[in-house]
């Protein structure tokens, strides 16, 4: 659980706020008594999390281009943050696939400013770079990839995920290292995740909002790869191990400042076709699926985090099972669709887990 004492009042200058995880980290982090400050372009997507929950009204909230030096320096400096959450990217494979050069620039030119900007203000802190599960070089292996496994990338979103790793590496033993006591005044690690999902999703080319925006508007929805396995997890989970992340670096910079695993429960790896089907038996309403017999970019067909030190160092498990965090799905765009509250749904949702979290999570979530 997020430690309140830590979180209050605490400086968070927060990378990628206006997107699906940012949001959702926006609102938990308020909720937590932090001061926030976001940085990030409008919102991607129409409609948004962003709007739809009200996520400005709670927080500083600064729009402009991670890819501006000039901008995201100053940014920094007037908070003088004593946490950075680095969530701006551009995030999905496909428009890496049609746009490279803003996927690289965002990416990697984007998480170069930041570290840069930090180097140059020089004032303590502690820095969680996210980055994705798809920096592995990706062997389609059984077993999940561990935090000292090779990086790669066969596409150039997953290969800008990896050189973003590198980077990161690079700010860390060339500034960020540690003096004779062990200690780093800018305290630097890097958190990989995999599929994330929740409700308040709307982007482009995603299993889930592709099947949300078909199934409220009545529509079969076309998947494209239906025996592809991904490691999905609710998005509070990822969250929450970012958050302790960043509590225990503030300890002790030299056992955390490196990288780290943040993947569901090893039977919550499912293939898309059991997403789609669980998403239509849970929706009800007539809501189908068909294959899109198209020609498509190449995706990863099998892909598993090993979390075994995340749980071993950071007390991190996974507490909600996937079958339930694909009912809160439903629930939440169940809400859109009758004109909810969608700020109250979302926070709604984060006390739930926090609750989950109080009483110890669930049993079938604590294997890996």
């Amino acid at each position: 659980m997020p430690d309140r004492s830590f979180w209050k009042n605490r400086r968070v200058f927060l990378t990628g706020h206006t997107g699906f995880k940012g949001s959702w980290l926006s609102l938990w982090l308020n909720a937590l008594g932090a001061e926030v400050t976001g940085y990030a372009l409008n919102p991607p997507t129409e409609p948004s999390l962003f709007e739809q929950a009200k996520v400005a009204g709670d927080i500083r909230s600064i729009c402009a281009d991670i890819r501006d030096f000039e901008r995201i320096k100053s940014a920094i400096a007037e908070c003088r943050p004593d946490v950075v959450i680095h969530m701006a990217a551009q995030s999905v494979v496909r428009q890496g696939y049609e746009d490279p050069i803003e996927t690289y620039s965002s990416n990697v030119m984007g998480t170069v400013n930041v570290f840069e900007a930090l180097r140059q203000l020089d004032q303590p802190c502690v820095v969680v770079n996210v980055t994705s599960d798809k920096c592995y070089e990706n062997k389609e292996w059984a077993w999940g990839y561990r935090e000292n496994d090779a990086m790669g990338g066969h596409d150039p979103y997953s290969n800008s995920k990896a050189c973003a790793e590198l980077v990161t590496l690079a700010f860390r033993d060339s500034y960020f290292h540690n003096d004779a006591s062990g200690r780093s005044k800018i305290a630097v690690a890097s958190a990989r995740a995999g599929n994330v999902v929740g409700g308040g999703d709307w982007t482009r080319d995603q299993l889930i909002p592709d099947l949300m925006r078909s199934f409220l508007s009545g529509q079969p929805c076309m998947i494209r790869n239906p025996a592809a396995i991904r490691p999905w997890q609710f998005v509070l989970e990822p969250l929450r191990g970012y958050l302790l992340l960043a509590e225990r670096l503030a300890e002790n910079t030299e056992q955390f400042a490196s990288s780290w695993n943040f993947g569901p429960a090893e039977t919550d790896a499912k293939p898309v076709s059991w997403i789609t089907e669980e998403l239509v038996r849970s929706w009800g309403g007539g809501a189908s699926w068909c294959q899109d017999a198209g020609i498509h970019p190449r995706e990863a067909n099998y892909l598993k985090l090993d979390v075994s030190k995340a749980r071993a160092c950071l007390d991190w498990t996974p507490v909600l099972p996937l079958s339930r965090a694909l009912d809160w799905i439903v629930d939440w765009y169940h809400a859109f669709q009758a004109g909810d509250d969608l700020r109250r749904i979302t926070l709604s949702q984060i006390e739930q887990y926090e609750t989950l979290l109080h009483e110890g999570g669930l049993i079938q979530c604590q294997t890996s």
